[in-house]
């Protein structure tokens, strides 16, 4: 399983439900990496994606505590679409891809949900901005937690912000 996040410099990831930043080259790298592949997300970050529907090419799977007939129209279909499925725990979620140490999919957010899952993560897709962002939202600080780089791209700059693209890896 892998983890994909944009970070500020000081690891902050959102604030008030949104991304800190839009930055159309992360969005395309995000796109490129996730295509085609399961996404594990919170309803929070799903309510912040375009039309609150889940991304077009991928299966979502959207993890939240609300009951699964709240976020179903009248024919029992998520709301956030046909590729999305909702599940309330993380037992729920194994039951559908299989141990999660196994797995091939993408945690994409928010906080919380990336909390529950690094656990799970060998790998972590960061962009990592050079900036600070006002923020109230965090991921944690692989680095210290003994994470290794594996790779970085070359910086980019796009609407004032300089980023990179980095790869880490639980040792």
């Amino acid at each position: 399983m892998k983890a994909i996040v944009i970070v500020d410099k000081n690891w902050a990831i959102g604030r008030e439900g949104g991304l800190l930043v839009h930055l159309p080259g992360d969005l395309k790298y995000f796109k490129e990496k996730t295509l085609g592949h399961t996404m594990i997300m919170g309803r929070t970050t799903v309510d912040g994606l375009p039309k609150k529907k889940a991304l077009p090419g991928r299966t979502t799977l959207v993890l939240t505590r609300k009951p699964k007939e709240e976020l179903t129209d009248e024919n029992g279909v998520c709301i956030y679409g046909e590729n999305a499925k909702i599940c309330a725990t993380v037992e729920e979620l194994e039951a559908i891809l299989g141990p999660l140490s196994e797995s091939d999919e993408f945690v994409a957010g928010g906080a919380s949900v990336y909390e529950q899952f690094l656990p799970y993560c060998d790998e972590a897709l960061v962009t990592v901005m050079e900036q600070e962002f006002p923020a109230d939202r965090h991921f944690p600080k692989l680095p210290e937690l003994g994470w290794e780089l594996v790779s970085e791209s070359e910086p980019l700059t796009e609407n004032e912000v300089t980023y990179r693209f980095c790869v880490y890896r639980r040792p």
